[in-house]
């Protein structure tokens, strides 16, 4: 019975939790993305701090956040304003698109109207595209709060962990660091392998779509760029649409498949054979943890949470690996344990 009612408590509160999450995306979201940059730049931090004052360290690794997120933010919005473009231009050639492949499939026997009639059309493809706009245009608060988190972590990061350690349970303490520490490089490697094989898979999009004679090559390039740091939702997003463009734009349908299983051998090469032989022992996460990592974190915080799920899965499941007691959780999506 106690047991049983432990197992109860536990479930109640993860569903608590799930909801808190969901419901107050708005104040838990950016003090996460928080964290997330100060593990990122905290070490240029300290290693301006050795060369110059604190203050200083502090306010060259704040601008240089600033003027990062500014130009990744301008990337995304200018890549999203030319495919944007792009399809407004050739609606009117998708909805025909769409009505021959209705026509085929009715041909065929398959009911498409009644599966696709309400909930699928250009015009509904427009709606949701200007839908992603606004929303994207609102985000506007969220980098401010998101930024005055980091500015206020990275001066307190010091002090931060000297409480730590002042901490009377000196093991528990210790546990805590290493865990921090051992998560913040994880972090790091990730992200630095991320932005790598972004660049690659950028470049090869770039290649293949200007040798297929495809128009905006740099345009699909920088999504595909953009995209690839969205483990597998993001590199299946840009195959579908280069290959919808590639529609557009080919009359011939061999040169839209070459197109597509071009789109596929870079993403699988780059995604699924270098990829996870430099990622090695160091990031080991199963390919369940990341998938799964991805659509639930974007269930419960969307766009963003579809990009800051592996990295949360990687910080939690490190923690779990230096407890004892939570150690067989992180062997089970591939993390090993760390020393205690």
């Amino acid at each position: 019975m106690l047991k049983a009612g432990n197992a109860a408590l536990i479930l109640i509160a993860g569903c608590v939790l799930i909801a808190l999450l969901h419901y107050g995306s708005a104040v838990f979201a950016p003090v996460v993305f928080a964290l997330f940059i100060i593990m990122l730049v905290w070490p240029i931090q300290w290693s301006l701090s050795l060369i110059t004052s604190r203050y200083v360290a502090l306010a060259i690794t704040f601008l240089l956040v600033v003027f990062l997120l500014l130009g990744f933010g301008w990337l995304i919005a200018w890549t999203m304003g030319q495919v944007g473009s792009r399809i407004l231009i050739d609606a009117v050639r998708y909805q025909m698109l769409y009505d021959q492949l209705r026509t085929w499939l009715e041909g065929h026997g398959i009911a498409a109207s009644m599966l696709w009639s309400e909930n699928f059309s250009v015009s509904w493809t427009l709606r949701t595209l200007q839908s992603i706009g606004s929303r994207l245009n609102n985000t506007f608060s969220f980098w401010i709060v998101a930024l005055v988190y980091v500015l206020l972590g990275l001066a307190e990061t010091e002090e931060f962990g000297a409480r730590i350690r002042q901490l009377k349970n000196q093991a528990a303490a210790n546990a805590f660091l290493r865990a921090s520490r051992s998560a913040s490089t994880k972090i790091r490697y990730y992200m630095l392998l991320r932005a790598l094989m972004s660049i690659a898979t950028g470049s090869f999009v770039w290649l293949l779509t200007r040798l297929m004679g495809l128009p905006f090559a740099e345009t699909w390039g920088f999504a595909a760029f953009i995209l690839n740091f969205i483990p597998f939702l993001g590199p299946l997003v840009a195959t579908l649409f280069i290959t919808a463009f590639a529609f557009t734009h080919f009359a011939s349908w061999q040169l839209v498949l070459a197109v597509f299983i071009g789109l596929n051998i870079v993403q699988s090469v780059i995604g699924s054979v270098i990829e996870p032989r430099l990622t090695g022992k160091t990031i080991s996460l199963s390919p369940f943890a990341t998938l799964f990592s991805v659509f639930a974190w974007g269930a419960l915080w969307g766009i963003f949470g579809a990009f800051i799920g592996v990295p949360i899965t990687i910080v939690a499941l490190t923690f779990c690996a230096h407890y004892s007691a939570t150690g067989w959780l992180a062997e089970i999506f591939g993390f090993p344990r760390e020393p205690l």
